[in-house]
């Protein structure tokens, strides 16, 4: 006699069949020297800011949450592999030791340039892109970021609690830029993903993993801010976003693509300003309504 089964546990057995098993993020952040965070979308995401830099643009020191921050974000593929990209903030004689070691670690480097101008240091961004082992990979990135001077420590990380203000009248510019930022290290940050699903080599490409339009404030005194970040943009809204930037002050400091093979192709453009807070936002409020932009 044949045993029977509500059809809802053997559709559950099926489905737990199917699924795959999370990586040990905690080993991954121990082969990486430094622990993350799981967000939305299933992304363990990682912060390297390189608070070991003092770099200055127009007499402005720029925070690291401003335009100094590293970061790498994994996402889970399958049982044994994982999908990692992320955005590293090198100094020029970094450059080479650590896409040496990247190469070595079989991660590309999909990207190479700069995001600001005047900078005193310079610092170049390097994008990065790597598929299999997680915890290899973590290793490999390590040994890449060894080659340069970006902290890698969980130590003081919990130390003390981030603030969660700042000297800026952040309801203007949610209200202004019709999206609602958080503060982060001294920071205002709004991010605001594109209305169409972008993808990177078949995979879904979520806003933590780079895809979203980054707007970052900095206050520089008197209702001043510094405004750095970058839009994310198809081919037919680069001249008319740059137009809008331009219009309004705003310097346009790089154009460039992070990935190699994106649907739809994207460009991102860098921006740069310190100026009056009202008139920034209406700058870059100009330049979001030539963008085709999520709902918030």
């Amino acid at each position: 006699m044949h045993a029977k089964f509500p059809i809802g546990a053997i559709l559950l057995a099926i489905f737990l069949g199917q699924a795959h098993a999370e990586p040990d993020w905690t080993a991954v952040g121990k082969a990486l020297g430094k622990s993350g965070t799981l967000v939305s979308g299933g992304i363990y995401r990682v912060g390297l800011p390189r608070s070991d830099l003092k770099v200055v643009l127009d007499g402005v020191e720029l925070k690291p949450a401003l335009a100094l921050g590293s970061w790498l974000a994994f996402r889970s593929m399958n049982d044994s592999e994982v999908t990692v990209m992320g955005d590293l903030v090198l100094t020029p004689p970094e450059v080479n030791p650590v896409m040496m070691k990247l190469i070595k670690g079989d991660i590309e480097i999909t990207a190479l340039h700069n995001h600001l101008l005047r900078s005193d240091p310079a610092t170049v961004y390097m994008h990065v892109l790597g598929r299999g082992d997680p915890v290899k990979l973590a290793a490999s990135l390590h040994d890449a970021l060894e080659e340069s001077r970006t902290p890698l420590s969980d130590a003081g990380a919990n130390a003390a609690s981030p603030s969660t203000s700042v000297d800026l009248d952040t309801a203007l510019i949610d209200q202004t830029l019709g999206h609602k930022g958080k503060v982060n290290g001294g920071v205002y940050q709004v991010s605001i993903p594109r209305a169409e699903k972008i993808s990177e080599g078949g995979m879904d490409l979520p806003e933590a993993m780079g895809s979203a339009n980054s707007i970052n404030f900095q206050p520089t005194g008197n209702s001043r801010a510094a405004v750095t970040g970058d839009f994310v943009l198809i081919a037919t809204e680069v001249g008319p976003v740059q137009r809008a930037l331009r219009e309004n002050g705003i310097d346009v400091t790089a154009l460039h693509n992070h990935m190699l093979d994106d649907k739809p192709h994207l460009f991102f453009m860098h921006f740069w300003a310190n100026d009056d807070v009202t008139k920034l936002t209406h700058g870059l409020r100009a330049a979001l309504d030539r963008i085709h932009l999520a709902k918030d």
